[in-house]
This record gives C-alpha cells, structure tokens and sequence, in this order.
C-alpha cells in the first residue's frame, strides 16, 4: 500500500514556495531580450504576460483544491480524458522540469560561479544535483525552508533594483519617456508585444509546479488560492517595477546586448559592487533548480500512483515519507541531460511543452465540473479557462518553427511510450470470461 504524503506545508510555506519559482533565474536574464524584440517599453509584454498566466494559473487553482494530489497536471488529464492523455500531459510536463533543472545545473557551473572560482563544470554540476536531491529527500518542509532563505535573497536583488533605478529617475539621469517606445525596426507595436510576451510569458511559469505539493499543504482548499494569487501578483508588481526602471534608466539597445540587464542598471547608477548580483544570480538559479526538481520527484511519484510510470516510483522513506526513488531517477536523468546538452538547447522547448500542457489543464477544469463527488474546493468562472485555453494557442502560434520541431520529437515519444503502455495494461488485465470462468471453477 502507497504511503500518503506528510502534510507539511503552511500558507506562507506555499506562497514563498510559488514566489520563488515564479522569481526564479528568468527575470535576471530575460528583460534584454524581451527590450529586444518589443522596445524600451518592456513593462508592456510582461503586464500582457502576467494577464495570460492568470487565466491558467486560475484553472490550476481550481482543480488543485478539488483534487489536492501528487500528479498535478498528468493527475488532471487521466481523471478528464482517460490514462492515454493523462501519459502524454505527464510526460510532457516531467520532460519539461527534468530539462529544466539540467539547464539550471549547467547555467550554475558557467559564467556566473566563474567570476568567482575557475572549475571544471562536469564536477560543478555532479555536486550541485546531488546537494538538490539530498535537500529533496531529506523532506520537503526543510527543502521549503531553504527556499525561503533563497526567495527573500531573489526578492531583495528585484527591490536593490528598483530602488537604484528610481534612483537614477529621481535625479534626472533617465529618460522615462523611453516607456512608451513599442516596436523595433523588425516588428511594429504588436508584434513587439506579442513576440516579447512570449519571453515574459517564460518568467511567470513556475505557478505549476506547486499543484505536485496540494497533496503535502494543510487544508489545501484556502491555502492555495491564496498563495498562488498572491504569490502571482507580487511577482507581477516585481517585474512591473523592474520593466519600468529598466526601461527608463537604460536604452533598449544597450539592455538587448547584456547578458546581465539587471547589471546595467546598477552600473548606471554606481554605489553597489557589480559582484552583488553574481551572487544573487547563483541564488536564483539554485533556488529554481530546487523547486524544479521537488516539482519532478512528486510529479513521477504521482504519475506512478496512477499506474502511468513504474509503481517502485512511488516509494518513500518511511520517517520522512518523501519519494526518494522518484527523487533518484529524476536527478539522474537531470544530470545525463545536463552533461550531454547546452543550455540553449535544453531550454529552447520548455514554453512549448508547457503550453501544451496549460491547454489540456484548461480544458480539463470545464471536463471536471460534470464530477459532483469531489471535495468543496474553489471554482473559477467557466469563461477563464475558455480564455485560458485561448491564451495557449494565441502564444503557441509565436514560437519558431525550430522550436516545433524539437518539442515535436518530444511529444511523439509521449505518443508512442502512451501507446505501448495501453497496450502493456490491456494484456494485463483479465480477461472478463476467465474471470467468470475461474469463480465458476471455484
């Protein structure tokens, strides 16, 4: 028999645990290239983007407290559309955090551990997984607690920021006109936008992956709308502040040239060692590798209990009762990933995955609403998930044609491992005659 979660999780647990992985590394890297392709008026595509989340984010809040279970996503597909869909949208969504934290672990042993030690990356990234996975077994609430630590650091980085670059705006050393420049000599206003909403649209995943830990939150039905939305609005304000200092402080030319943005913004206005923010990046980038890999460990531990992935997945540690194989396999196929592939290349799919994954969440809640045998949970109005379903497509239809294809090879293995596991489950299974057959006998 399963061992159910330890239910360990408080409000404030959960709202830090949602707000660092929102936080995450995207913002410290993503305002240059969003300036890039949208204009100076940054703050315009991250407001859009924040919007779009919100639409999902509230399907996801619904169908986490009526269904407050490891599995998150993969969990909501099965009880919708049946175990083929549900191993698809599983697969899909753990693909997508195991990426995931390999592209963190590379991104940790490169250049920003290297302005201050010179090592080789492969042992960089060995030790980084392996700390993770320790966190991660040793329990999530300590896990949790580390998070809060590293999601106050990340917060307070975003509000140095802010602060510096009001600074500059108070003494006269911005041009805040600058705010409402939309478009680039490539792509008008709208295309900007769109095309820039993409990438913000990036910085606001994370929401997602606290659905794995409903089933480990005390009393899940007011707990987690509460921290989502509040976690979603203050990371929105964060950005909001971020895209409007930047913009203003900063021409866009120069931001879209950075591959610290944030660092321009402190230089230009002086006072602060450079190094500050090496820091707080390392920070970020482990903080949203930890959360990632909780997210993946429950996620494959979910997926197990719905007969969907190998049932020793679901086996825990008998005092801490946290998935320690799930947690091993998952840090393993981090690390392989991590060794054998870039950064650009392990990251290039995940908005693609995941909005395939948002589709089918969208489309599960209007499903769902016809199971009355659920527990009370929260509901949102049925025109949000239309909208939410909407959004999805509106943002796939902005992504290259390469991207595409990689996410599409990814999917048709979803596809094929779907079918072989309904097949593998249909032998399985008695048949009804010998059943009936064998009683008779008896």
């Amino acid at each position: 028999m399963t061992e159910p979660l330890a239910r360990a999780v408080t409000t404030p647990l959960l709202y830090l645990f949602i707000l660092g992985d929102v936080l995450g590394a995207g913002i410290y890297v993503l305002i240059g290239q969003i300036a890039g392709v949208s204009g100076s008026a940054v703050w315009v595509p991250l407001v859009v983007a924040l919007v779009l989340a919100m639409l999902t984010a509230a399907s996801y809040a619904e169908l986490a407290t009526k269904y407050p279970r490891a599995g998150g996503a993969a969990h909501y597909a099965h009880r919708a559309f049946g175990p083929f869909t549900g191993f698809v949208i599983g697969f899909c969504m753990l693909a997508a955090g195991v990426v995931s934290v390999a592209a963190l672990a590379r991104g940790f042993g490169g250049d920003y551990l290297g302005e201050f030690v010179d090592l080789p990356p492969v042992p960089v990234i060995a030790v980084f997984l392996l700390v993770l996975a320790a966190l991660n077994v040793r329990g999530i609430k300590d896990s949790l607690r580390a998070n809060m630590v590293a999601t106050l650091i990340e917060t307070g980085g975003l509000v140095l920021v802010i602060g510096l670059g009001l600074w500059v705006i108070g003494r006269g050393d911005a041009e805040p006109a600058r705010l409402v420049e939309l478009g680039t000599a490539e792509r008008g206003p709208v295309a900007g936008v769109l095309a820039g909403a993409v990438l913000a649209y990036y910085s606001f995943v994370g929401f997602e992956t606290s659905v794995n830990v409903a089933e480990e939150t005390k009393d899940p039905r007011r707990s987690y709308p509460r921290a989502l939305f509040g976690a979603m609005a203050t990371a929105g304000l964060l950005y909001l502040l971020v895209g409007v200092v930047a913009g203003a402080v900063v021409p866009a030319s120069r931001l879209a040239e950075s591959s610290g943005p944030l660092l321009e913004v402190v230089r230009v206005a002086g006072g602060v060692p450079p190094w500050v923010f090496g820091v707080i990046a390392l920070v970020a980038v482990a903080n949203g590798a930890l959360l990632t890999s909780i997210m993946s460990s429950r996620l494959a531990y979910g997926m197990a209990r719905d007969r969907l992935l190998p049932s020793v997945l679901t086996k825990t540690l008998r005092r801490r009762r946290t998935p320690w194989v799930a947690i091993v396999a998952t840090s393993g196929l981090s690390l392989g990933l991590a060794l054998t592939g870039e950064i650009a290349v392990l990251a290039s799919t995940l908005v693609l995955l995941l909005l395939i994954v948002f589709a089918a969440v969208n489309t599960a809640v209007l499903v769902l609403r016809k199971d009355t045998q659920a527990v009370p949970h929260f509901r949102v109005p049925s025109v949000l998930p239309v909208l939410g379903l909407g959004s999805c497509v509106l943002l796939a239809t902005q992504i290259e044609a390469a991207v595409w294809l990689r996410g599409g090879v990814l999917v048709a293995i979803a596809l094929l491992l779907a079918v072989v596991h309904a097949v593998v489950t249909r032998r399985r299974a008695p048949h009804p005659d010998a059943s009936h057959a064998d009683r008779a006998a008896g």
